[in-house]
């Protein structure tokens, strides 16, 4: 009877502290892949609803193109290219019907367009009113969002406007081990409807995955494991436990015995 108590103590005690196997928590642990074989390729940010952008316009007779580049906190609009002191460039919310107001060209739509597709129609329009403009556009609010079993969850600003989830567990600080690798979920929005999509960080082929670069506003959500949902149900202090079951299996097999 003893034994069998203290059998049964000890695999309690293994299930409270036995380790995830491997295949659960390395990266890529799959086959490489093969020299020459393409990654998937980033594709350009398309504009959409409640995007915020700056555009700033230059050209070699800079008092040309001033009235393209409205700041905020002053008057004066001359020679800007960008901050210039107190002086910011004013940015532009793209509404619910996918438009921004431009000072000189008035409403334009600009959802559904790229960097470069953008870029291209401010110009040829631009090239009315001013020689050889040259125009930059930025997303200035390009974020993605990471929540669940990550170190450091949290929203992150993203400066480059291109993104990778490998990048954007790295801005994280990493999975916990208590992350499921194997099932990592992407919340997209895509004309106005949330799409899901889950990789495998597991397997080398993830950099392939259509949703290996992120876009703007993305939601990453990292599930908890088997063990982390175990974990909730019991003491955060495992070792207090631990002791407390050893000890009472200890009297117990005392009291039999006697």
């Amino acid at each position: 009877m003893k034994t069998r108590i203290l059998l049964v103590s000890a695999l309690v005690i293994a299930m409270l502290t036995s380790c995830a196997s491997r295949k659960n928590i390395v990266y890529f642990q799959d086959e490489p892949l093969e020299e020459g074989v393409l990654m998937s390729e980033p594709k350009q940010i398309i504009y959409k609803p409640d995007d915020i952008l700056t555009i700033n316009v230059s050209a070699f007779l800079q008092e040309t193109v001033a009235p393209f580049n409205l700041t905020v906190g002053s008057n004066n609009s001359n020679n800007v290219t960008g901050v210039q002191g107190n002086l910011q460039l004013q940015t532009y919310l793209v509404d619910y019907n996918g438009n921004i107001e431009f000072p000189v060209l008035g409403r334009l739509k600009v959802a559904g367009l790229t960097r470069t597709e953008l870029t291209s129609y401010l110009t040829e329009r631009i090239s009315e009113y001013a020689k050889d403009p040259i125009v930059n556009v930025r997303l200035s609010n390009f974020s993605i969002t990471i929540i669940g079993e990550v170190s450091n969850p949290g929203t992150f600003n993203i400066q480059d406007e291109r993104i990778t989830v490998l990048e954007a567990i790295g801005l994280a600080n990493d999975l916990t081990i208590f992350g499921k690798r194997k099932n990592i979920l992407i919340i997209r929005e895509v004309d106005g409807k949330k799409k899901f999509a889950n990789i495998d960080l597991t397997s080398i082929n993830t950099v392939n995955s259509p949703v290996y670069y992120l876009q703007q506003n993305d939601v990453i959500y990292v599930e908890p494991n088997n063990a982390r949902i175990r974990s909730s149900t019991y003491n955060q202090n495992n070792s207090v436990l631990i002791s407390a079951i050893g000890t009472l299996t200890t009297v117990i097999a005392v009291f039999l015995v006697k």
